[in-house]
């Protein structure tokens, strides 16, 4: 029998151990931003803003993609996977992603055991 989250229209994370679901964030033509996490009030404050918001792991609280830099990311579209536990924000940043100032915090290639930039 499938999993009702599969099938149901109703929005229902499957929160992890820690009440976190895995975000990935892309800009409307796809290329990669950034992957965060989202607890309940970061989901619902994005839901209600439009504008993302995630837990900080590191800092242990909720905070707004930008609230500093003022680089936010305005979320068009959210969608979730089939068994809802990862969420895809298509966003308009506004400015870099990444912390760093690179456009995307995916900004360097594996390569063995170095690390390149991407152009």
């Amino acid at each position: 029998m499938p999993d009702p989250r599969e099938t149901s229209a109703r929005l229902d994370p499957k929160w992890d151990a820690a009440g976190l679901v895995t975000a990935v964030a892309t800009d409307r033509a796809g290329a990669l931003l950034m992957v965060a996490h989202m607890d309940r009030e970061a989901l619902t404050a994005t839901q209600a803003s439009g504008e993302a918001h995630f837990w900080s792991r590191s800092r242990q609280r909720l905070w707004k993609k930008g609230e500093t830099s003022g680089n936010v990311l305005r979320v068009v579209e959210m969608r979730i996977d089939c068994d809802q536990d990862a969420l895809w924000l298509i966003c308009d940043p506004a400015g870099p992603a990444c912390h760093t100032g690179a456009p995307s915090c995916f900004y360097r290639r594996v390569d063995g055991e170095r690390l390149v930039p991407v152009a």
